[in-house]
């Protein structure tokens, strides 16, 4: 029997059809198999149910609490402190009474200015939410202006954290300022040696 060159190459090109027909080399084969694979569930997921959609139960737990929530970390991670760990710090970083006592004064004032906002933060936010639970009849400029209002609420609460931060700053000496970092893990003491 002869080899036919003609059947032989029509049997290849047939396989390599088959082969990139086949669901298994779809699978591998640039973005728009990618694009035939379900998305899975959103991570959002069962967070439809919130009061709030927004907010975590736990977020509304930390505003209502006059809780930081990483609010003043562009103070915190640039040398000025907040009252709440100077005071957990208290005597490794030798506060003298006077310090003590005004620390404990900037920290009562804080948490009572931040539960204030932390409630303007959760009005807010349930005021936006509750717009879209009606979305049907929002439009766009009742929308934005319930946005910049929770963003504004977001702000003043900011701020307010930023500020304690700051007075905080200038009731330390720069000694103590430098073990805080130290003790928070943000510095070690062998690079503080060598900055003196």
């Amino acid at each position: 029997m002869l080899f036919d060159h003609r059947r032989c190459i029509t049997f290849f090109l047939s396989l390599s059809l088959v082969a990139i027909a086949s669901p298994s080399f779809a699978q591998h084969d640039g973005p728009a198999a990618h694009a035939q694979t379900p998305p899975g569930p959103s991570p959002y997921a069962g967070e439809q149910t919130r009061a709030i959609k927004a907010l975590s139960p736990a977020q509304i737990d930390d505003l209502r609490a006059g809780r930081g929530m990483a609010m003043a970390l562009a103070a915190e991670l640039n040398g000025c402190p907040g009252p709440a760990h100077v005071l957990e710090w208290a005597d490794a970083l030798q506060l003298t009474p006077a310090q003590h006592q005004e620390t404990s004064s900037l920290m009562a004032q804080m948490k009572a200015q931040a539960r204030t906002l932390g409630e303007e933060v959760i009005q807010a936010e349930a005021a936006l939410d509750g717009l879209f639970s009606n979305g049907h009849r929002l439009d766009e400029q009742t929308m934005a202006g319930a946005v910049e209002r929770a963003a504004l609420a977001q702000g003043r609460l900011r701020a307010a954290h930023l500020s304690y931060h700051l007075a905080m700053a200038k009731l330390l000496t720069a000694e103590q300022r430098s073990r805080y970092n130290v003790l928070r893990g943000y510095t070690n003491s062998a690079s503080q040696a060598g900055t003196h």
